[in-house]
């Protein structure tokens, strides 16, 4: 029997609402792994497929550097932007409208215990989203998430990844650039990476996306990917 997963499309959403929705989703879970460790054999622990927008937001990783936000307190008001610290892996990153967020919360023992492998197939399955559009991404060595042009002097970044885990528990996720504003990436050193540029499928195609179109693409390629069915 395959894995099952919650869909939850949450539309446009406070970025902070959304990091909230995920700490109640992925402690719970938690609570229920111990429960289970400690003999709850009536439990199945759930895993949900958060999708969303999130306004405009700069959000610095655990592990990233607050000089890589170019903005103080009033450039942020001026581009009507916010700035959280928040407990993923990574650097810096912008969200924004025209952005598709992907937020698993998902049991990893349901699926396999590799974190390696885990953030592959979440780049696997852009990629393989980026191919149904006409565009060919793909990786760059020691660098996460899904890059254009990896073997030119200027490759261009289309999808930010980071992540938490616990318990083999998953937390946050992907940026995915569809129709993104990306004025804002010149806010900030996306990721701690001065060298390299952003860019989006709309600005490679030459004409805007519509997002539920990208979305329900991605959704299947998650579903194959990680080999799951969906819930509503």
């Amino acid at each position: 029997m395959l894995p099952l997963v919650q869909y939850v499309p949450l539309g446009l959403i406070d970025y902070k609402e959304a990091w909230d929705l995920q700490e109640k989703l992925f402690n719970a879970t938690i609570s229920e792994k111990i429960q289970i460790r400690n003999g709850a054999t009536e439990i199945v622990t759930k895993n949900h497929l958060l999708f969303c927008e999130h306004p405009h937001v700069f959000t610095l990783g655990k592990s990233g550097d607050e000089g890589n936000l170019l903005l103080n307190e009033e450039g942020l008001d001026a581009n009507n932007a916010t700035f959280y610290k928040i407990n993923r892996g990574g650097d810096i990153t912008y969200h924004g409208p025209g952005q598709l967020v992907v937020y698993p919360i998902f049991d990893l023992d349901h699926f396999f215990t590799d974190i390696h492998k885990y953030m592959r197939f979440l780049e696997e399955s852009v990629i393989s989203t980026l191919r149904e559009f006409g565009i060919e991404g793909g990786r760059i060595d020691g660098l996460t998430g899904v890059w254009l042009g990896g073997d030119t002097p200027r490759p261009r970044k289309i999808c930010a990844m980071g992540v938490k885990s616990s318990r083999w528990v998953t937390m946050h996720g992907i940026g995915f650039n569809v129709n993104s504003d990306l004025s804002y990436f010149s806010h900030i050193i996306p990721c701690g990476i001065d060298d390299k540029a952003v860019t989006s499928m709309q600005h490679e195609l030459g004409r805007p996306l519509d997002m539920s179109e990208v979305t329900e693409v991605l959704k299947q390629k998650l579903a194959e990917q990680f080999n799951f069915t969906y819930t509503e």
